[in-house]
Parts: C-alpha cells; sequence; structure tokens
C-alpha cells in the first residue's frame, strides 16, 4: 500500500498549533540562515536559539566552531527529541518560555538570536530583543513574510509601521530571501522570509525612550489620521501631567500657554505616521518632551 506525502513527511515530532509550529525541513535553507549568522568575525560568540523544534537549523549551528550555542525551546516533546538526537545539548539546552525568561541570566555577555520564530508570537519576541538591545547586536530569523516587510520597510510605505520604527532605531534590518509555503511541515498557508537585525550605532535616542514608543504607537494606532488629529489625547495628557508635576525652573501656573505644546504646533502635524523616518519621529519627541 502506497503512502501518501503526509504520511511520508510525517514529522517526529507532533507539530502543535498552539505554539504556532511550523517545521523547516529544507536543509538548504537551513543552511542557508546559519550562514547568515555573522557574529563578530574571527572570534567565538554566543548565541541564542529560540525555538528549536527539531534541531534543523541546530544540526548546523553545532557545526560552527565559532558559535558558542544555548537553545530555548517551550515544548516538552521537542526537548525530548533534541536531546535523544543531540545528548551534547543537554547543558545548554533550556526548557523555558522565551518570552518569560531572564536573559541575562543565561548570559552576562553579549550574544546573537537565531530561530525560525513562531508566526503568533513573533512581535513579541522583537518587542524582547528590544528590552535586551544592549546584550543583542544580531538576529537571524525566519518570520511570516508579511511581517518582514513590515519590519524592512521604508519610510512612506503602506507596510511602514510601529515595529518599522522602533527596530530600525536601534537595528539597521536586511530582507534576505523569501521561503515558500512548501518548505515547511505543516505547511502555513502564507510565505516566510528570512531577515537579519544588526545593532547600529545608536547609544542613545536623545529624548525619553518610554516617550517614544508612546508617540509610535499612538501615531500608528490611528495611520489614517494626520498627526495633529492622533496624537492630540497624548498631547493633552502630557500638558496635565506638566501642569501637576512640581518644576522648580518654570513653575507651571506661570507658564505661557505658548510654550506648552498643542497637536497643531507640532512639527509634521499635518503628516501621517508612515511618512516620518525614524529620527523625526526623535524630533517630534523632543518636542513633546520639553
Amino acid at each position: 500500500m502506497s503512502r501518501t506525502l503526509d504520511q511520508i513527511r510525517k514529522p517526529a515530532v507532533r507539530p502543535k498549533k498552539g505554539l504556532g509550529q511550523h517545521f523547516l525541513t529544507d536543509q538548504t535553507i537551513a543552511r542557508n540562515i546559519v550562514d547568515a549568522l555573522r557574529g563578530t568575525g574571527n572570534d567565538a560568540f554566543d548565541t541564542l536559539e529560540i525555538g528549536p523544534g527539531m534541531g534543523v537549523l541546530t544540526q548546523y549551528l553545532l557545526t560552527r566552531s565559532d558559535v558558542r550555542l544555548k537553545v530555548i525551546e517551550i515544548d516538552n516533546e521537542s526537548v525530548r527529541y533534541l536531546l535523544e538526537k543531540w545528548p551534547q545539548l543537554s547543558p545548554v539546552l533550556y526548557e523555558a518560555d522565551f518570552l518569560k525568561s531572564n536573559l541575562s541570566k543565561l548570559f552576562s555577555e553579549k550574544f546573537s538570536i537565531i530561530g525560525n520564530f513562531p508566526y503568533n508570537i513573533s512581535s513579541q519576541i522583537f518587542f524582547k530583543v528590544l528590552d535586551y538591545k544592549e546584550q543583542v547586536p544580531e538576529v537571524v530569523c525566519m518570520i511570516q513574510k508579511e511581517v518582514a516587510e513590515r519590519i524592512a520597510a521604508p519610510p512612506g510605505s503602506k507596510t511602514y509601521g510601529i515595529l518599522s520604527v522602533l527596530l530600525q532605531a536601534w537595528y539597521d534590518i536586511e530582507y534576505l530571501f523569501t521561503v515558500g509555503e512548501g518548505a515547511f511541515v505543516p505547511p502555513p498557508k502564507v510565505k516566510s522570509a528570512v531577515i537579519r537585525l544588526t545593532r547600529n550605532d545608536r547609544i542613545t535616542l536623545g529624548c525619553d525612550e518610554k516617550l517614544f514608543k508612546s508617540v509610535v504607537k499612538t501615531a500608528f494606532n490611528q495611520r489614517r489620521k494626520r498627526l495633529r488629529n492622533s496624537l492630540k489625547p497624548l498631547i493633552t495628557s502630557l500638558v496635565a501631567e506638566t501642569q501637576l508635576s512640581p518644576d522648580t525652573s518654570t513653575p507651571s501656573s506661570k507658564r505661557s500657554t505658548d510654550e506648552q505644546p498643542s497637536s497643531d504646533s507640532i512639527p509634521f502635524a499635518e503628516a501621517r505616521p508612515e511618512q516620518l523616518s525614524v529620527e523625526e519621529f526623535i524630533k517630534l519627541t523632543q518636542i513633546l518632551q520639553q
């Protein structure tokens, strides 16, 4: 009795929909992803693989003499499979939820990140990367093609958004290549893409980082509106906080209303958020911070 293609390709680990698992099976693509990890040049460097699954990337990472590898996997079935196939992973394999992990306990110095990120948590992974941006100089990952295009998009693009600005503020983004649905088991309904994030030279934004994130998120949450309209609630809130907080240099009771920002007087008031570069969002935040 002949077997169906699905039976032939049945993976050793059962893919779990709740974990967003789509196991990469194309060996050439796996090698290309691992080869895209540049590290620090000639020196060995620490690397964390997120969600190794059945080890399609892991097997090639283990052959690189310049990679000091640790892996983190939430799926107990995958953990058992990985340890059976590569017992040498035992001291460096952590059964844990990446999003809830304290990465500073895993690495005291800088470390690169690589992985086939689950579609359903890829954005959350990137936000966590931003939390550790001083420790993470490089990320090579496979994600949903649409998300990859959004992250790498330049200002003025329809796909340019919150993740684009927040990540491009700290990283140079390279869209490396597209991966078709047939490279996975089970095959996803959309194409994937591999991107590389490399930490840029920016040391500080020159403005309050928390406010910067609020400005970006508030602006893009109403991306069809011009900034004078979308940012009006945030500006009103900032003005109210300024009036209530003590300021020894300029008492709030004596401040002229002309000194306070308004949605009509801010730079780029008539622009839409997708038209602003990272530098322009920083400038806007600096004005609102004053």
